[in-house]
């Protein structure tokens, strides 16, 4: 046999590295945790899927013109498959709890607090001032939000703070109630909260998405897009006119482009420019920022129960983050394990609401002190 026909075929072979044969552990990892656990199963087996797919060696897919470069040009590179997302999320996201108390805002603005110590601390590090922003992005706990920044301020670091951001996102149930904990004492924990269920009207819950687009997108002009996208999913669902687009936008796009953004992110993730040891300190980064984020909140709660006489519960400051309604659960569950009969969790719905919101505004913040184009 010819010898340049025996190396056509083990060219495969030839084409395996270290870095390669890691990244697909890595990539059998992420599946595993999908599966198993049940992390974040609908972006982390996709990505995981598209991180061993492109370390296979030689392969077509990750080729100038391949299906997956493709899908991250025309979904990543532009910041589409996100602005999407952000439309099913909005489709999804009831926000009446937060029209019902609308102070929950400085709760939700609380919880970004890690995003900018998480900055600071990123330049210290070295990172540039774009990467710094982009690993900060991380505290919101917001995929399609980190997705979105840290595509236009450091695209070289998407795939590292995509996993990161959605690992803890998957993680809030285990990252979340240890802080918790730690800064407030039982009888904090075992305040009640009265609840009385007032009727929103469909006119305030029409105008809410428009005045908050339209308030947000003339004060911070970097966040229309993310906030437009959410609120107009939103209004959608409070219309009630349009509820094929609603429905198909909450399910059928949300779960298409989601599959499409997981094997894009996961075709950044090549082992030779994953495996750095900046992807570390990218995921503790991210991680201090979620811890830092809860913190901020509970803290900022405390504060709210102190100027309240002690009638406010300082576990709902931790929902101010944007893993939505995830986190308000957490903290509807740490509530219950002092006393089974106390119910806050619409008050930390509210807050998570919030929190949603403030992410989106926050990363249009970092997007505009960052001189983004």
């Amino acid at each position: 046999m010819n010898p340049d026909t025996v190396n056509q075929l083990l060219q495969g072979l030839l084409g395996v590295t270290w870095q390669s044969l890691l990244m697909i552990a890595v990539g059998g990892v992420l599946i595993a945790l999908a599966i198993i656990k049940e992390y974040e199963p609908l972006l982390l087996l996709p990505i995981g899927a598209g991180c061993i797919l492109t370390n296979l060696p030689l392969s077509p897919l990750v080729a100038e013109d391949g299906a997956l470069t493709f899908l991250y040009n025309v979904g990543v590179g532009n910041e589409l498959f996100p602005l999407l997302i952000f439309v099913g999320i909005g489709a999804m996201t009831d926000f009446g709890p937060l029209l019902e108390n609308p102070r929950m805002v400085l709760l939700g603005a609380a919880g970004q607090f890690g995003i900018f110590l998480t900055l600071i601390l990123a330049l210290c590090l070295g990172f540039s001032h774009e990467e710094a922003a982009s690993i900060g992005i991380i505290g919101a706990i917001d995929g399609p939000t980190s997705i979105y920044v840290s595509g236009i301020l450091a695209p070289n670091l998407l795939g590292p703070i995509t996993v990161a951001a959605y690992s803890y996102m998957s993680l809030v149930p285990i990252i979340m109630p240890p802080v918790m904990r730690l800064l407030t004492t039982k009888a904090e924990r075992s305040i009640k909260m009265p609840y009385s269920q007032r009727e929103i009207s469909q006119r305030t819950r029409i105008l809410f998405p428009i005045i908050v687009t339209i308030v947000v997108g003339t004060l911070v002009p970097f966040a229309t897009p993310l906030i437009g996208m959410l609120m107009l999913g939103n209004l959608m669902r409070e219309s009630k006119v349009v509820e094929r687009l609603t429905n198909a936008s909450a399910n059928e796009m949300a779960n298409v482009v989601t599959l499409f953004l997981g094997l894009a992110i996961g075709s950044t993730m090549k082992g030779e420019s994953f495996i750095k040891v900046s992807t570390l300190m990218i995921l503790g980064l991210g991680l201090l920022a979620f811890v830092l984020d809860t913190a901020a909140g509970v803290l900022f709660g405390k504060l709210l129960n102190f100027f309240s006489g002690g009638k406010f519960n300082p576990l709902i400051g931790a929902a101010g983050i944007s893993a939505f309604p995830m986190a308000a659960r957490v903290v509807q569950k740490e509530a219950s394990r002092e006393d089974y009969s106390n119910f806050i969790l619409m008050h930390a719905m509210g807050a998570n609401a919030a929190g949603q919101v403030a992410s989106v505004v926050a990363g249009g913040v970092l997007l505009a002190l960052m001189g983004a184009g």
